[in-house]
């Protein structure tokens, strides 16, 4: 088993070129989305994650709105880049919106006030793990996923286009998919330089 889930973790990449069809049905995609939810470790066992899932449509209109706010701010001689690479995660299958509650995170702050500067921080590292989670778990599955950061751009937008809470505080977009493309070579420092043992 720890094998198997280090190799999960090596396999685990940003894959960029994705597609709709998948061999994964929705339901599965929300039960894996369901049990990492329940899951992944908070501080205080605050649980202040939040999470959307969009399938189809949705998940559709989640890029439109991403390529028409893009298209006020990026100027026209670069848009053609940029509109290809919103274009690619609009291209898969669904896309899991990362949510922080701060009406919990706030919470705690004042009901722990020796912590408070930690509670915002604890809350990210939280967040980072259930993103790593559900990513590994997609891969697992054979799909392919990225981690895209469109926010704060968006936040409003999709709060409304939704009726999201106003205290859900956008954190990631996670476009999944078939896997079209695999990555590139990745290169690593080695572990030495970054991992000391004292025994």
């Amino acid at each position: 088993m720890t094998k198997d889930f280090l190799e999960a973790i090596e396999r685990h990449r940003s894959i960029y070129g994705i597609g709709e069809d998948i061999n994964v049905t929705r339901e599965r995609i929300q039960e894996i989305v369901g049990q990492s939810i329940l899951n992944t470790p908070s501080a205080f066992n605050s649980q202040s994650a939040r999470v959307a899932i969009l399938f189809g449509e949705q998940h559709k209109k989640l890029w439109g709105i991403i390529m028409e706010t893009l298209r006020k701010i990026v100027p026209a001689t670069a848009f053609a880049q940029t509109g290809q690479k919103v274009n690619s995660f609009a291209a898969g299958a669904g896309t899991i919106l990362y949510f922080e509650d701060m009406s919990t995170v706030e919470a705690l702050q004042k009901q722990y006030a020796t912590y408070k500067d930690n509670f915002p921080v604890w809350s990210l590292e939280s967040n980072g793990m259930l993103e790593f989670v559900i990513w590994t778990a997609l891969e697992q599955e054979g799909l392919g996923a990225s981690l895209q950061h469109y926010n704060p751009l968006i936040d409003d937008k999709v709060k409304s286009t939704w009726d999201l809470p106003a205290a859900w505080k956008l954190l990631a977009q996670m476009p999944f998919g078939a896997r079209l493309s695999e990555p590139g070579e990745k290169t690593f420092l080695p572990v030495e330089d970054r991992l000391r043992v004292f025994e």
